[in-house]
């Protein structure tokens, strides 16, 4: 199974592919939006974690919202729960906040589709 990682933080990003890598999985980073988008136009992919803000001016939102149409689970991975929780609350999607272990998100995210494959 392939799971993306959307993140503009270049160590957190390689901190979680490794998280996933190590749990038996593939994983594929985007840094922005056009990059997350391309690849899940490629398809394939079983799941995602999104940070919620990618830099000045740019949310996951509109990555989030094309995973919500293609029935992908995503968790939302932010430290700006303050600042945009308004935002996050309208996504419908679990929210794990920063700092937090790599082993913790991905552990969250593939209980998301455990829990998806039994229901």
């Amino acid at each position: 199974m392939k799971y993306l990682v959307l993140e503009d933080e270049p160590l957190i990003a390689m901190d979680l592919q490794f998280a996933l890598e190590d749990a038996g999985y593939e994983a594929v980073t985007a840094s922005n939006n056009a990059q997350a988008l391309s690849i899940i136009g490629d398809g394939g992919i079983a799941g995602a974690i999104l940070d919620v803000s990618l830099g000045p001016n740019e949310t996951c939102y509109e990555t989030a919202d094309r995973l919500q149409d293609a029935g992908i689970p995503f968790l939302l991975h932010t430290g700006d729960l303050n600042r945009i929780g308004e935002h996050l609350r309208e996504m419908n999607a679990p929210v794990l906040e920063k700092p937090r272990p790599a082993d913790d998100v991905v552990g969250a995210l593939l209980g998301m589709e455990e829990q998806r494959k039994a229901g």
